[in-house]
């Protein structure tokens, strides 16, 4: 099984703990996923009004909502993110895999991860047009800035080789939670990431998450383009790695303070990596893709430094590391935590070592 797949989450307590059990995917068969959803009916998905919430400014757009900072009415004005996202409604009403992925929300902000951003409330909204669509509130949190307007802000030359260790190790430990948990972020990008004042990071916007058993085939348009892994870009299946491959664009974006692979469209985004990384060799091309291996001028790629000048030779590792064509071998969140890179960083914030209730539970096996 692929390395990429075993994930624990790697906690202040645990992370150094050379006899911790990991888990491994198990399938989730249709009726603990049912299952899963009756059981949401204790959440009271639908017993709050939008009303409660002063939409005040908007602070995100996507393909899967609008995000609005917004005043909670029924606690004297505390901020919050409040998403706004349009469902399509079934003959029964919501459909079914909708209430799994509010279910997921549910269940993932019950195990209150510190670098996992929180759901607080879920209330519906009116009807649309022939009553085929509806809007739904998922209510969130509220956190200062994502990472894109951080990097924005900072003045020249850039954040300390200290402060991205600390950014991107809770970027990962939030990360290594999901996929403890056999969930697949599938969007991780700047804007997705969110930043407190207080320097806490915490993964956003789960609108393309799913759990995952093992390898998967799932929709294609998965993850921005910029920070889209070969795999996705060839139509292959995908597991964890997806992940893994977006973390190490934004490792390089920490430092470099651009995008690493700012493609144009599919095929020049597969060049825009093969510039940098080089070609990967004929016999590693999958076979079963629409675009053969010889559409492609042959790279033979630059040295990773000098893409990178600024960061440490431990770093560059972990970025090679991250970045492997073939996503088999790539390195996992568990792994990448207690690289060498992060000797030095120090965990001010316990992470209970934790997992997700029965119905999402992984099955676990010694190694």
């Amino acid at each position: 099984m692929p390395s990429n797949i075993v994930a624990k989450n790697c906690s202040a307590t645990s992370r150094n703990n050379s006899n911790a059990t990991l888990t491994t995917s198990s399938a989730i068969s249709n009726q603990q996923q049912n299952a899963a959803a009756t059981n949401i009916s204790s959440f009271s998905i639908f017993q709050h009004n939008s009303k409660n919430y002063d939409e005040m400014t908007v602070i995100g757009n996507g393909a899967y909502g609008t995000v609005y900072k917004a005043r909670d009415l029924a606690s004297n004005g505390q901020y919050v993110a409040l998403k706004k996202v349009t469902i399509p409604l079934g003959e029964d009403g919501v459909p079914v895999s909708t209430i799994r992925e509010i279910a997921l929300l549910k269940q993932l902000t019950a195990l209150e991860h510190p670098n996992i951003v929180r759901l607080l409330d879920i209330c519906h909204g009116r009807k649309l047009e022939n009553e085929r669509q509806m809007l739904l509130y998922l209510v969130f949190e509220h956190v200062d800035q994502d990472l894109a307007t951080y990097l924005e802000k900072c003045p020249a030359p850039g954040l300390s080789s200290e402060r991205i260790k600390d950014i991107f190790f809770q970027l990962l430990n939030g990360l290594d939670f999901l996929h403890f948990n056999r969930v697949l972020h599938r969007d991780l990008k700047p804007q997705n990431i969110l930043i407190s004042n207080q320097g806490v990071v915490k993964l956003a916007d789960f609108g393309l998450a799913r759990i995952y058993s093992g390898q998967i085939t799932l929709t294609s348009v998965v993850v921005t383009l910029w920070y889209r892994p070969p795999e996705v870009l060839l139509c292959q299946s995908y597991a964890s790695a997806i992940d893994v491959w977006s973390s190490g664009c934004i490792l390089a974006e920490l430092y470099k303070r651009d995008p690493l692979f700012p493609g144009e469209n599919e095929v020049d985004q597969l060049s825009k990596i093969f510039e940098i990384t080089g070609s990967p060799k004929q016999s590693e091309w999958p076979k079963d893709v629409s675009v053969p291996w010889t559409s492609f001028k042959f790279y033979k790629g630059v040295p990773l430094h000098s893409v990178v000048p600024e960061i440490c030779s431990d770093g560059l590792d972990l970025l090679k590391r991250m970045l492997c064509f073939n996503p088999t071998e790539r390195i996992s969140c568990e792994a990448a935590l207690k690289h060498p890179y992060f000797r030095d960083v120090s965990i001010s914030t316990p992470v209970t070592n934790h997992n997700m209730p029965t119905a999402f539970k992984s099955r676990p096996y010694k190694v």
